[in-house]
């Protein structure tokens, strides 16, 4: 099978998405051609950093791009001076610029010149300061791609398990109001969707409660027999393998796990907790519902370690594995 192109966008330049692409470098040709967009001097520092044997090329478009195993090209992705910017400070010209990055791949894969999207982390503050209100990477890929419904997933091949999440950046206490039967359901309709590029099957799927022992027949909040339940009954008619609603601390246990391909969860914390415990530096982001495919690492810009030298590269490894896979089954 051909390796598809993939672009590899920087993120936050004063995170650890530098050295976590310098060190990762050589082992991402397994299952992909990378290209990084992203800014050639903060990669330049990073390899040096990390001590990866890599010769950078500087690039002005991606037909001059020759990635190698001991060849890293970069496209500059952004115009923004981030000469002064440093490892683990919170910067407005990072911040401008990840979101350039990412503008510049989006618009690229758009166009057909890419196969897919796989991102380093941004810092939502960083993006704040730079003028940019948007919450973070799933929003903006959907704003720019047009996506009509979309969701975030986290998935980890080993388990073989994904969780898509109704609301993701929303205060708890705004949770409950975006949890409606149509956005449980779009949930649902879109695990359907590819869950099967991910396993090669139909997808079965566990939909979670939003509240505790999944309300106890309503003492505790009414929404699972209101809101959730008739997303389910809607799934069902449209011949979906979906059941639930699932107390939220009962769908992840093992026993339980196993039954499903796919769990839809209500809030962020509620996927997200139990897949990071569960998978750890193994979890994947994927977006859900794009024309365009799209993972990315599942951890943060890690200000505190950034510059160190000591940053993880194992979910930027797994996040172009999978998103190769979904580029091979387009």
């Amino acid at each position: 099978m051909k390796r598809p192109l993939l672009l590899i966008t920087l993120g936050d330049v004063a995170g650890i998405g530098p050295e976590v692409v310098a060190r990762a470098w050589p082992k991402l040709f397994e299952a992909a051609r990378p290209v990084v967009v992203g800014d050639p001097a903060s990669l330049r520092a990073a390899l040096r950093l990390v001590g990866t044997p890599v010769k950078l090329q500087a690039v002005e478009s991606l037909a001059q791009a020759e990635p190698e195993i001991d060849t890293m090209p970069v496209l500059k992705g952004t115009l923004r001076d981030l000469s002064g910017v440093k490892p683990g400070v919170l910067s407005a010209e990072a911040g401008g610029a990840a979101y350039d990055f990412l503008i510049r791949a989006i618009d690229l894969t758009l166009a057909g010149d890419a196969a897919g999207i796989v991102t380093c982390p941004l810092h939502k503050e960083g993006l704040h300061a730079a003028g940019i209100m948007l919450p973070g990477h799933t929003e903006i890929l959907a704003e720019r791609t047009g996506a009509a419904t979309h969701a975030m997933l986290l998935y980890d091949d080993s388990l073989p398990l994904a969780v898509a999440h109704v609301t993701l950046h929303k205060a708890l206490r705004d949770t409950a109001s975006g949890v409606t039967t149509q956005t449980v359901l779009d949930k649902i309709r879109l695990l359907r969707d590819i869950l099967p590029r991910l396993t090669g099957r139909p997808a079965r799927i566990g939909v979670s409660a939003l509240n505790p022992h999944a309300g106890d027949g309503g003492l505790f909040g009414d929404e699972e027999t209101r809101v959730i339940l008739p997303a389910i009954e809607a799934a069902h008619r449209e011949g979906i393998d979906a059941s639930g609603p699932w107390p939220a601390d009962a769908i992840f246990l093992p026993h339980n796990r196993v039954k499903f391909d796919g769990i839809v969860a209500m809030y962020h914390d509620q996927g997200h907790i139990a897949m990071k415990l569960l998978g750890g530096r193994r979890a994947v982001n994927v977006t859900a519902g794009l024309p365009i495919v799209r993972t990315s690492v599942a951890h943060g810009t890690a200000y505190d370690i950034a510059g160190l030298g000591i940053a993880d590269e194992s979910s930027l490894i797994a996040a172009v594995r999978v998103a190769a896979l979904l580029a091979a089954s387009r």
